[in-house]
């Protein structure tokens, strides 16, 4: 296969240092301009507009904040950015399309991972579910929430759709695990994100924007895709989190 005598469209855009760091930071996790401006230690107007270079090439996402609605939180479309990075491989040669699978970390290097929402009944609960079936024995989860209610039975039917039964898990208070050590807190929704707080040991907190799908409206099959579609949402996250931690 002879290699093309252009740039692909993602070495353009990602050969400009601010789009670089911009997608650098958003690997990591959902943040607002804000947020990026502070990381990535740029001009408001200069984050924006990269921003929007990054948003017409579809590789990053905005969402309203249900917690403030006048915020806005951008996301790394990795499906997107995987799609580019592998084509633009191939554009130079065929080795460069590799077919990268999670793996779970060994046992040596076991991970203790907290995922935190606001009433630990739906997001946080199914992200719990599948990290603990997919990091096998490498990883202890847990999943609490600042408000906790009971776990929604749609949860556990949108995860039984996925082969895991999640029936064992319980609604918990954050409150429980604040003494206690993680290398990772993840916030899977932005009301536990404005109020989580300092963990011991410094662990790297990363934030994943998902809408409440217990806030879904419509008949039952429409509440339940809702649901699914976030299992969906955070599988693909939790995917992308394995492969990231087993660098």
């Amino acid at each position: 296969m002879q290699a093309t005598t252009y740039a692909p469209q993602l070495f353009s855009l990602l050969g400009n240092d601010m789009r670089w760091k911009l997608v650098s930071a958003l690997v990591r996790g959902d943040f607002s301009v804000n947020e990026l401006q502070q990381r990535v230690r740029g001009k408001q107007n200069l984050v924006s507009y990269h921003l929007g270079r990054l948003r017409k090439a579809k590789l990053v996402t905005e969402t309203a904040s249900i917690a403030d609605g006048r915020e806005t939180y951008y996301s790394l479309n990795m499906a997107n950015l995987q799609r580019l990075f592998f084509s633009s491989g191939e554009s130079l040669h065929p080795a460069l399309t590799p077919n990268p699978e999670s793996t779970a970390p060994g046992t040596d290097q076991k991970l203790r991972v907290l995922f935190l929402c606001t009433h630990n009944s739906a997001r946080s609960q199914i992200a719990e579910g599948l990290l603990r079936a997919k990091g096998g024995e490498g990883v202890e989860v847990f999943s609490a929430g600042t408000e906790p209610s009971t776990v929604n039975p749609l949860a556990i039917e949108a995860m039984d759709g996925l082969g895991i039964d999640i029936r064992s898990q319980q609604s918990k208070s954050m409150e429980g695990f604040l003494g206690q050590h993680f290398d990772y807190v993840i916030t899977v929704c932005d009301r536990a994100k404005d109020s989580c707080p300092v963990f011991p040991g410094a662990p790297e907190q990363i934030h994943w924007s998902f809408p409440d799908p217990s806030e879904a409206k419509g008949s039952r099959e429409e509440q339940l895709k809702a649901f699914e579609d976030t299992a969906q949402g955070l599988m693909q996250r939790i995917n992308y989190f394995l492969l990231m931690v087993n660098r």
